[in-house]
């Protein structure tokens, strides 16, 4: 009797002791904690709490599913999830592809390198005010030195950010204007690819499509996987770019009596952003901003998610 209630003695741990991992381990954690709930959790917690409200700043009054339904009528909002879609699907391979295409061009050169990489990657550095600003001077079918010379060698040039059909080819010219950014990305990840792996191939007879296709791509894979990712992410926030050429290109200004409404010419321009930025501070619909901030969000997840096991399966399939 006495040995198994000294064996138990034994066997027995201090309260505290048994929970001091657990603790140490939340204390560790305790800096990413409090700014996942700071700036993630009750951000996107109010967010629903409000889309379920009519919310003017002022006053609160609960409208249980109003502002989704009216969602569903508003032609606006359709109008900039069109507009976006557009823009994911043409600039972000556009921009992709080119800021690629430069890296590879950039890899070939045997003299010049510097030159031309700082030549590629100084637009970038341009705030996006100052460069949208000067891109619509540049383009400006009036008075812009582009479509002066195009003229003058006979070669007619459209009203880029004037006619609905060239606004957002448009910008889309603008972002690759400033791919400098995914250059150096790509140019470091190519230069990292080893040469052995070219030898090989071009012992096997590859050529240098072959070899970009077989060895290039693959072995770079995971950078193009972060390009298209937070190529999505950022074109489905895009917003500046777009507010500041449609106001250069309209001429409208925020003096007083003026009123603005972002999309021009035609909505063509109008980014669910946009959208969303002038319900919520110009028209003051925080509740029905709400709304369009957490569809914006699902979008973005189920757009990354798609892109990750898209490539997670290219992946598989190689191995």
């Amino acid at each position: 009797m006495a040995a198994t209630t000294l064996g138990r003695r034994r066997k027995a741990v201090p309260v505290g002791g048994r929970h001091r991992p657990t603790l140490r381990a939340l204390l560790y954690l305790s800096p990413w904690l409090v700014g996942f709930g700071v700036f993630f959790a009750y951000p996107l917690i109010a967010t629903v709490y409000f889309s379920f409200q009519r919310y003017d700043l002022f006053t609160l009054e609960p409208v249980g599913l109003l502002n989704y339904e009216y969602f569903l009528r508003d032609e606006a909002a359709w109008t900039s999830i069109r507009n976006t879609l557009w823009l994911v699907v043409v600039m972000v391979p556009a921009r992709v592809l080119f800021g690629l295409g430069v890296a590879q061009l950039v890899t070939k050169l045997k003299s010049g390198v510097g030159v031309f990489r700082t030549i590629f990657y100084l637009p970038s550095l341009v705030p996006l005010v100052a460069g949208t600003l000067g891109f619509v001077f540049l383009l400006n079918p009036g008075t812009g030195p582009v479509p002066t010379i195009l003229s003058a060698i006979g070669i007619p040039s459209p009203d880029w950010f004037g006619d609905p059909a060239w606004a957002k080819p448009g910008l889309t010219l603008l972002a690759l204007w400033s791919v400098g950014d995914l250059m150096v990305i790509f140019l470091a990840a190519l230069l990292d690819v080893p040469k052995q792996l070219y030898e090989a191939a071009a012992l096997d007879g590859a050529g240098p499509w072959q070899q970009f296709f077989r060895v290039t791509l693959p072995v770079i894979r995971p950078v193009l996987m972060f390009a298209a990712v937070t190529g999505v992410i950022q074109t489905l926030q895009y917003f500046t770019q777009a507010m500041v050429a449609a106001r250069v290109a309209s001429g409208s200004t925020d003096s007083a009596g003026s009123v603005f409404t972002p999309g021009y010419p035609g909505q063509s321009t109008l980014t669910f952003p946009e959208w969303l930025f002038h319900q919520g501070f110009r028209d003051f619909a925080m509740g029905y901003a709400c709304v369009l901030a957490l569809i914006l969000f699902a979008v973005s997840m189920v757009f990354t998610l798609f892109l990750l096991r898209q490539f997670r399966g290219l992946g598989e399939e190689d191995a």
